[in-house]
């Protein structure tokens, strides 16, 4: 493979802007620029584009358009979702539950509040990395405000049961968050049946800008402001609001909703048959996450006795470009704390690998993939201390 081919496999960290999207945005940037709070033609203009984007995307997870609050990107969603039913709820108790396999949004938040004097609770996950409803259910105590699951984790894939745990809030009155960023647009969600309080959204990871993302906040939440400012979002999100984002933003998911029976299967048979010749053409590789009950375009692979780092650095001389786990660690020597979570020792959460497949993913791009890890794995465990001492342990 000619190394001047790029293959983006990456697409579980950003997304390029759809071409749709673009012609959605354009005329907002140029011709349709007036701020939503003016009372002039021009602002009321773009007041209905923004009103109309807010009940195009509720449409899409069923929601009411007064439950959509926009904001600047999933990680302020999370933020606000957490530290403001904090605050508001601080007199009540102040106990929060979450997982250890969260995204980092979620986990600093919890971490943060901590040292404000809140009680977290960081329950574990199986070695598939999916939460125990009934975990859940035996850590709330009387004081619990929040729990927060994320819907689909971001580095190894797999969904969450958060209709079983919802329930479980239901029942004990406790507000519940999750974390949705991976898996809007990819699977259904469809807050009329679906028992959360809060979802997190964001629009880079399906085909719209970076900068723009959502909270659904279910009427009667108690959650407190998080951005002070003008009287923006009903009050609740100071800051004018970034209106060509937004239109780009309910584009996009207007496009995955429309698309996705098609991309779930596409995007299914892709990630089965790279799973499947992997774990045959390369010795000594896990597949990291629930075989099946994961989002229909995400791998992750964890190969034995070489780093993960060293693997992207091939790879990109290759032509492909992927991850060792999540966009936002990716500066950090660290191992992944996911992997952690699920089990893994640091020496093989290490030798992490993370392929997720997008539009321009195609049968031919899996085949070439697995060749070059074919040739990448053998090279570097040749020269790996690791595999050495592993091969005279093993063979004398």
């Amino acid at each position: 493979m000619s190394a001047t081919k790029r293959v983006y496999l990456d697409h579980a960290a950003t997304t390029p802007v759809r071409p749709e999207v673009m012609d959605a945005m354009l005329p907002v940037f140029q011709e349709q620029f007036g701020n939503p709070s003016s009372f002039y033609h021009r602002g009321q203009e773009a007041k209905r584009l923004l009103e109309d984007a807010r009940q195009r995307i509720a449409s899409c997870i069923q929601a009411q358009s007064h439950e959509i609050y926009f904001t600047s990107c999933g990680t302020e969603s999370d933020n606000w979702a957490i530290k403001g039913v904090a605050r508001a709820l601080e007199k009540k108790g102040r106990h929060i539950i979450t997982s250890k396999i969260e995204h980092h949004a979620v986990l600093h938040s919890c971490e943060a509040l901590a040292a404000q004097g809140y009680d977290i609770t960081y329950l574990d996950v199986d070695a598939d990395g999916r939460v125990d409803p009934q975990a859940v259910r035996q850590a709330i105590r009387p004081d619990t405000i929040l729990v927060t699951i994320m819907m689909a984790n971001n580095e190894i894939g797999t969904i969450q049961p958060i209709a079983e745990i919802g329930s479980i809030c239901r029942e004990h009155k406790v507000t519940f968050h999750s974390d949705a960023v991976q898996a809007a647009g990819a699977i259904p969600i469809d807050v009329s049946t679906l028992p959360v309080d809060l979802l997190s959204f964001s629009g880079h990871k399906m085909y719209a800008p970076k900068g723009v993302g959502a909270l659904y906040i279910r009427r009667g939440t108690r959650i407190a402001t998080f951005m002070d400012g003008g009287a923006q979002e009903r009050n609740r999100r100071g800051g004018t609001e970034n209106v060509p984002y937004i239109v780009g933003f309910a584009k996009a998911f207007e496009l995955a909703m429309a698309e996705m029976a098609e991309n779930t299967q596409r995007l299914t048979a892709l990630r089965d048959d790279l799973i499947e010749k992997v774990l045959q053409a390369v010795p000594h590789t896990r597949l990291n996450g629930h075989r099946t009950d994961r989002l229909p375009n995400n791998v992750n692979f964890s190969f034995e006795f070489i780093e993960g780092e060293s693997i992207l650095i091939m790879l990109d001389h290759f032509g492909f470009e992927c991850s060792s786990g999540s966009a936002c660690t990716s500066g950090s020597l660290d191992p992944s704390h996911v992997l952690l979570a699920i089990g893994l020792p640091h020496e093989k959460a290490h030798g992490s690998l993370r392929v997720t497949f997008g539009k321009s993913s195609d049968p031919e791009d899996i085949d070439r993939l697995v060749e070059s890890l074919v040739k990448i794995v053998a090279r570097l465990r040749d020269i790996s201390p690791l595999y050495e001492a592993y091969l005279k342990e093993t063979h004398g």
